[in-house]
């Protein structure tokens, strides 16, 4: 025989909130289970002498919630298999009631029907009680898995499942990921019945001073300080839209996919040097500028009807979830060695590259610097074998171009075209010997601009602090400056 859980809610605070049609069922009820008897309407109506059974001893037998609610469904299941029986929930049953979702998931296998009764959520008399509408937008999310990421700060916020001191310390220091300490926030506990109470505090508090319980939701105003929400994606993509709008800024709406080119190696480079100065600050600027670009060429994409930033995040989510079959999917992948070796063949896979194809195609993009690129062809090749063995062997190689170079340049001919190719090679042969000993050589070389930088500014220095020009000193003089700068670790 097929047996049945009424679900019904018991509203959100006292008697008067309950509706007529659950008091007659709790009246006629021979055994109703609640989840936890934490709740003042259970009183009085014991006080009318109605009996229940409660849950509230399994909330001391687990450490997380989810176990607590796993358990008293399993329990209610059990009983209904032999009879009907009555399930009575805080508020409204649909209403941040995990246990009656797991009764919807897991009844229907068990050929147990669920009913959902009635019952006040805690939501109108909470919006009654502080005054808002809701049409303005709102989030109602749960205290005991918030995440900074789902909090949109321009709604009106509602956290409920405020259960006690250390979940509100919890919710504290999410929202102050986003908020400043002295953001006001508002404690409302018992909406709508004759205990309400509604506390306007500083975010900082939020754990220190308010007593709370299971009838405490934290409601945050929406933030209507622009400032504040600088650090919201939406406002910069907001900013970025304006920029370009009619009312925009000249240079910006002047901006071509074209024209912005140069700006976007120049950002990446002046990101390479944040990196290497340590500077976090520095970093966060620079990724800032890098990030700018990206912003300008998809709301370029968006003006002209092509594509928008939502379709640019769309695309490498997918690209990375695609190619990370060992995170997103069940394809193994112990080394970093074993994870380029699956990218590169799902890389294959998209492309179709079915017939054959030059393993040197798409590497390097001519757009590259050409150090850079040169490095990227040398590492295409060598996965084919095609590789000195030895480092010694590419050193034999720089040798020989070096030799070479320097029989073309005793021609003595300014005009002759070898003595480019040849230097070429020497710089080519010299990156196969940078990416034997595992580093860019693209990054050596910036490393020696930034030094050879720093110590000519010392030579500036001190030619300026002397009171002449450079015109007045030799070059061991000059010399002498640069040597001072080595001793100086510049």
């Amino acid at each position: 025989m097929n047996h049945t859980i009424h679900i019904i809610g018991l509203g959100a605070g006292d008697l008067d909130q309950l509706p007529y049609g659950i008091f007659r069922l709790l009246q006629n009820s021979n055994e109703v289970y609640l989840r936890t008897k934490e709740h003042p309407v259970v009183t009085e109506l014991e006080n009318l002498g109605l009996t229940f059974t409660s849950f509230d001893s399994i909330y001391e037998k687990y450490d997380t919630f989810e176990e607590v609610y796993d358990e008293i469904s399993s329990t209610l299941l059990k009983l209904a298999e032999e009879k009907s029986i009555v399930y009575a929930v805080p508020g409204h049953p649909l209403v941040a009631e995990r246990t009656v979702q797991l009764l919807l998931e897991r009844g229907p296998e068990k050929l147990i029907h669920i009913e959902i009764g009635g019952g006040q959520s805690f939501i109108d008399p909470l919006f009654q009680a502080l005054k808002i509408d809701p049409i303005e937008g709102f989030q109602l999310l749960d205290a005991t898995s918030l995440n900074k990421d789902d909090i949109q700060i321009k709604q009106h916020l509602i956290i409920g499942q405020v259960y006690d001191t250390f979940i509100a310390s919890e919710v504290k220091l999410t929202l102050l990921e986003k908020l400043p300490h002295n953001y006001p926030i508002h404690i409302v506990t018992a909406a709508g019945s004759k205990e309400e109470s509604i506390k306007k505090i500083p975010l900082v508090d939020l754990d220190r001073e308010v007593s709370v319980n299971n009838l405490t939701s934290v409601y945050v105003p929406p933030v209507s300080d622009e400032k504040l929400l600088y650090g919201e994606f939406s406002k910069l993509k907001e900013i970025i839209a304006t920029l370009r709008g009619p009312n925009g800024c000249p240079w910006d709406k002047k901006q071509t996919h074209e024209s912005l080119k140069k700006y976007l190696i120049e950002e990446a480079y002046e990101v390479i040097e944040a990196i290497d100065e340590e500077d976090y600050d520095h970093i966060i600027e620079e990724l800032g500028d890098v990030l700018l670009q990206v912003m300008l060429h998809a709301q370029i994409g968006e003006d002209d009807g092509y594509f928008s930033i939502e379709e640019v995040i769309q695309s490498i989510s997918e690209k990375m979830v695609r190619r990370h079959p060992h995170v997103f999917g069940n394809i193994h992948a112990e080394t970093a060695e074993d994870v380029v070796m699956n990218w590169e063949e799902i890389k294959k896979q998209e492309k179709g590259e079915i017939e054959q194809v030059s393993i040197l195609k798409g590497v390097g993009g001519v757009h590259l610097p050409n150090l850079m690129r040169a490095y990227e062809i040398q590492k295409a090749a060598a996965k084919v074998g095609f590789d000195w063995e030895k480092v010694e062997e590419a050193w034999d190689k720089v040798k020989e171009e070096l030799q070479e170079f320097e029989e073309e340049m005793n021609k003595g001919d300014k005009e002759n075209d070898n003595l480019v190719k040849e230097f070429g090679d020497v710089l080519f042969a010299l990156v196969n010997v940078a990416r034997f000993y595992k580093f860019n050589p693209e990054e050596a070389l910036f490393g020696t601009n930034q030094k050879f930088f720093r110590r000519f500014s010392y030579v500036e220095d001190q030619v300026r602090d002397s009171g002449k020009g450079f015109e007045n000193f030799t070059l061991t003089e000059l010399d002498q400056f640069w040597d001072e700068a080595k001793e100086k670790g510049l």
